[in-house]
């Protein structure tokens, strides 16, 4: 039933992306980007949306960034300007793999649209005028073992987990996920504040997976 989705799948499907709701375990992940324009706080959301084996709708929420750390803003380690992911759906962008080559997180495979901050301030730039797709290492990951209030420099652009016990949880969910339909994984970031919808869409098939 479309009508029972939870709320953030409304939102996802509301800008016109793809919901997927056919299947157990048939993943959703979706970044919810905060309205705050402040940097550095891990003040965003990444939820994992799926049917359980009742078919009842599981919505867990954890605490993340979507946005590079104040570090990154100031100190690009790029030429053309820190990495800021764009709003949209990335069908089959994220894969189980290693971050940085230490540890198992989802990392990207598949051409994601950033912005590029180059000004080297405290304020994200999300200039139309800078935008590039590509493959640049957009992952989504965690921040270590011990809790954190500041961003800093865990992310350059990634989508990350402040709270290790969380992203446990996260992983333990997605490796479920893979048992069923394979590793790859769509990744959809939207904004909090509401965008002036039009008419709701999903586009999902019967038996489709998230890649």
């Amino acid at each position: 039933m479309i009508d029972d989705l939870p709320m953030v799948l409304q939102m996802v499907r509301d800008r016109g992306h793809r919901v997927f709701t056919s299947g157990e375990y048939n993943l959703n992940i979706v970044g919810v980007r905060s309205a705050h324009n402040g940097t550095n706080r891990f003040d965003d959301e990444l939820h994992l949306v799926y049917r359980d084996h009742r078919g009842q709708w599981v919505d867990l929420s954890f605490e993340c960034t979507t946005d590079p750390g104040l570090y990154y803003l100031q100190n690009p380690i790029n030429v053309n300007g820190t990495a800021i992911l764009k709003p949209g759906q990335y069908r089959g962008s994220h894969k189980i793999g290693l971050h940085r080559g230490q540890y198992t997180a989802l990392v990207q495979v598949a051409p994601v649209t950033v912005y590029r901050d180059r000004n080297r301030d405290s304020v994200m730039q999300l200039d139309p005028d800078t935008e590039a797709s590509g493959v640049y290492g957009i992952n989504i990951h965690h921040a270590g073992s011990t809790e954190r209030d500041a961003v800093n420099r865990w992310s350059a652009g990634c989508t990350v987990i402040s709270n290790l016990a969380e992203w446990e949880i996260f992983l333990s969910v997605v490796r479920r996920s893979a048992e069923r339909y394979g590793d790859r994984f769509t990744y959809t970031l939207i904004d909090s504040a509401c965008s002036g919808c039009g008419e709701s869409l999903c586009e999902n098939k019967q038996g489709e997976t998230n890649a």
